[in-house]
């Protein structure tokens, strides 16, 4: 069985790499991650399909490292289409045993977004109105390829940056459109503001942080 995996960067992308694993990373682009899923899936074999990566907490009591186990936190408008009997059956078994392999892992709500929220007021904001753990940026995405395929849908996750930290200029232009490491936008954003400094190396330790994290869960998934 293959499972298909929908990140937002290429090294995420690395981590679940392996023979039955197919990764795509979306560099934050919601069409080119809704483009690269469906592809996949046309080309056949997909079983499964996982959310996975690094996410930013909105939960206070989340810290950089933490594993989450998430269920799609849905709007009204852009949310995916209703699953029939069948297809929820299937997908809240392949969710609860994605939550028996990390027992100690958060489980509870994640919310998409198509843009970095990068503010305290704004992860306040949207943890009032959604409740919601972790926000990240591709599952709302592979939740909808997956409800329009029916095929079993789970979210992991590991927390990058906490609810309290507020995310420097550099990190917000760190991202090239395919997934990889826009070093030179990072350099020249810190140049233009160093003293953005201290909080960008926080936020790559946090990251760091989240990435053995994300590769330790991993090690221990089975499809």
């Amino acid at each position: 069985m293959t499972l298909l995996v929908a990140c937002g960067l290429t090294r995420e992308a690395r981590i679940f790499a392996r023979d039955d694993v197919v990764a795509v990373a979306g560099g934050g682009d919601a069409a080119r991650l809704e483009g690269g899923l469906e592809a996949a899936v046309a080309r056949g074999g997909v079983r499964a399909i996982l959310s996975g990566g690094i996410a930013g907490a909105l939960d206070p009591s989340l810290k950089p490292g933490d594993v989450v186990i998430g269920i799609l936190f849905s709007r009204e408008s852009g949310s995916p289409e209703q699953p029939n009997e069948a297809f929820a059956a299937l997908n809240s078994r392949f969710r609860g045993r994605t939550a028996e392999m990390f027992p100690k892992a958060r489980f509870g709500h994640i919310v998409g977004s198509d843009t970095i929220v990068a503010t305290l007021a704004s992860k306040r904001a949207l943890y009032e109105a959604t409740g919601a753990l972790a926000v990240d940026m591709e599952s709302h995405i592979a939740a909808l390829v997956a409800a329009r395929h029916a095929l079993p849908f789970a979210i992991l996750r590991t927390i990058s940056d906490a609810a309290n930290h507020v995310l420097p200029p550099a990190a917000l232009v760190g991202m090239k459109p395919d997934g990889g490491m826009a070093l030179g936008a990072v350099l020249a954003s810190l140049a233009r503001q160093p003293s953005q400094l201290p909080a960008l190396i926080r936020t790559g330790r946090d990251a760091a942080r989240a990435f053995r994290a994300l590769e330790r869960a991993w090690t221990s998934f089975e499809i």
